[in-house]
């Protein structure tokens, strides 16, 4: 295990519920950025590897919802989370970054909204966790 896999290890140990979704997040991102790369330079191959893990981190997102706790909210994520999964589809292998930039933008805002949420919960432990805290299990 090299010094970088033993830190990326730490990190998700060490990571709450809503640290590992924000870690997912940024591996949804990430994966969605090198897709966009390898798309662009016609590596369909490179490109399959790299929609493959954010399909991945899209699935482990969305079998994280808790839809009994998080109602209306995991529902409406859940939805989304499928949308992503099927542009992401759609367009691959299409030799156009349309689908990606898509996602791309979408998963931006979700990762906003849950690093604002993380700050908030930072600024105000005391207080009770809000609804869309517990949208995700």
């Amino acid at each position: 295990m090299t010094r970088y896999q033993a830190y990326q290890g730490n990190q998700v140990d060490g990571a709450g519920p809503l640290g590992l979704v924000l870690l997912t997040y940024e591996a949804l991102f990430k994966a969605l950025g090198r897709s966009r790369l390898a798309i662009q330079a016609g590596d369909m191959s490179a490109e399959a590897t790299h929609t493959c893990r954010a399909m991945e981190a899209l699935i482990e997102l969305n079998s994280s919802l808790n839809m009994q706790a998080g109602g209306d909210i995991a529902q409406s994520l859940a939805s989304l989370y499928m949308y992503m999964m099927n542009r992401i589809s759609e367009g691959l292998c299409s030799g156009s970054t349309e689908h990606v930039d898509e996602v791309m933008r979408l998963v931006q805002e979700l990762r906003e909204g849950w690093m604002q949420l993380s700050v908030q919960q930072q600024k105000r432990p005391e207080q009770q966790v809000s609804r869309l805290r517990y949208a995700m299990a």
